[in-house]
């Protein structure tokens, strides 16, 4: 363990409380409302008297899809634009879920509004689909702007295909996906100007215009003003960087101000290094020791275009700061004894818990998965730790075993092995990060041994 590492039997600061339970609820219930708002607003225009007739039906079935896709399209901003008790209340992890589901159910409601809409004003005025598409983005004020908007949207979503998604460096698919902003707002100018539904009563405009506003002014206030404002206030710069395994490394970064910082073990932010070409992505990565009065911790991969420089840093630099985002933390504690199982880098966030959380001696087990001794990170720490604090510490070390398997080579059935592992696991919190579909295996696993769904606990995204 390096002489600048935080020790870890000093005292924590006192942990924190979730958001307050019945935040989800009301949430959710807020979102649905929305959407019957919007419905009820439709009706009010003469939505349910336009399905009479085939052509005005459809027409008037396009109107209500263009306004349901829109509302969606804004709820899925908020639930990406980093409101915090939105944040604390979902995760991440199960926000960026439900942001995939709601942007694609948005933007298949878009496509169908743009095909019925046309579709219908083709048979209303008798001439052509391709014609009647033509003159409605030509002539129609504002449909120009949001024929642009369409495009922009369809690309954000054509690149978060799963497929496309393989393809893409985190980097360059987080840049093209800010393209979706530049969708919305594209679209607010053919609203205004030729939306009937905006406009046709005192309700609806208050309703839209507020709609906007909100997300509009929580993007500004969230994803722009606090990161700008906590980072003139904390003013942190990289320390010094030092190597923890192969391709591993640790920056030390040192700020002003720091316990000021609503930051918890378990938590990520998003960084941007002032070194050069290339600093303006932000790349998430955890905390890996508790935060101290003046000083952080991450501990960085190089497995991609922003995270290589990171060994090439100087102290002295200049870092911007977003965050901090995540619930992997001690406030989603419910049992008394607790399992991490981690591999790769995925230790970062639990290595932060281990060190904060209280447990008894023999009460909390770390299975840490590794391909060989060499890649282990943090292994004084974790020793260090088992010595004072009676953290069981068990190394899986080997390459690969069979295919859909968390474990290493020469283990047997998944579940079997873990509860051999931790025979009392069923009773424990369970705390989970690695790879994706190695986490996937892992829950699996822990389900199969009798662990309740709501002790398991992990996030996506995190280092």
């Amino acid at each position: 363990m390096t002489g600048k590492a935080r020790s870890v039997d000093a005292a924590a600061r006192p942990v924190r409380t979730a958001a307050w339970p019945w935040w989800a609820d009301a949430i959710a219930s807020a979102a649905a409302v929305s959407l019957l708002v919007v419905v009820a607003l439709w009706v009010r225009g003469g939505g349910v008297q336009g399905l009479r007739g085939w052509a005005a039906g459809l027409t008037s079935l396009g109107r209500l899809t263009g306004l349901v896709a829109a509302d969606l399209l804004l709820i899925q901003v908020l639930l990406m634009a980093r409101v915090p008790w939105i944040e604390r209340t979902y995760g991440q992890d199960r926000l960026a879920r439900w942001h995939r589901v709601v942007g694609f159910t948005s933007f298949n409601l878009m496509l169908a509004h743009i095909l019925l809409i046309t579709v219908g004003y083709a048979a209303t005025d008798g001439v052509s689909v391709t014609g009647e598409a033509w003159s409605l983005v030509t002539t129609y004020p504002g449909m120009l702007l949001a024929a642009a908007g369409a495009a922009a949207l369809t690309m954000v979503v054509l690149t978060s295909l799963r497929a496309a998604r393989r393809r893409l460096r985190y980097e360059a698919w987080h840049l093209l996906h800010l393209y979706a902003y530049l969708g919305v707002g594209l679209a607010l100018p053919h609203q205004l100007w030729t939306g009937a539904d905006f406009t046709s009563s005192r309700a609806a405009t208050l309703y839209w215009w507020t709609a906007y506003a909100a997300c509009a002014g929580a993007v500004v206030a969230f994803r722009l003003g606090l990161p700008a404002w906590r980072t003139l206030r904390h003013r942190l710069t990289v320390d010094a960087v030092v190597p923890e395994a192969p391709g591993v490394h640790s920056i030390y970064l040192r700020g002003r101000h720091l316990d000021r910082l609503p930051a918890r073990a378990g938590q990520f932010f998003q960084w941007r290094f002032l070194s050069g070409p290339g600093w303006s992505r932000g790349h998430p990565y955890s905390l890996s020791a508790v935060p101290s009065e003046d000083t952080l911790r991450i501990t960085v991969r190089s497995r991609g275009e922003g995270s290589e420089p990171v060994s090439e840093l100087r102290p002295g630099t200049r870092v911007l700061v977003e965050g901090p985002y995540g619930r992997l933390t001690a406030a989603r504690r419910t049992a008394a004894r607790v399992t991490m199982i981690a591999s790769g880098i995925g230790i970062t966030p639990l290595r932060t818990l281990l060190e904060e959380l209280p447990y008894a001696p023999g009460d909390a087990t770390l299975l840490y998965r590794a391909r060989s001794a060499e890649d282990l990170v943090f292994r004084q720490e974790l020793e260090r730790l088992a010595a004072v604090r009676g953290l069981r510490v068990e190394y899986l070390l080997g390459p690969r075993g069979r295919a859909g398997s968390w474990l290493p080579a020469g283990f047997g059935d998944d579940a079997k092995a873990l509860r051999e592992l931790v025979p009392d696991i069923a009773q424990h919190d369970v705390f989970v990060c690695g790879p994706d579909e190695w986490m996937q295996t892992v829950v699996r696993a822990a389900r199969q041994t009798g662990v309740p769904a709501q002790r398991i606990h992990l996030e996506r995204f995190t280092w």
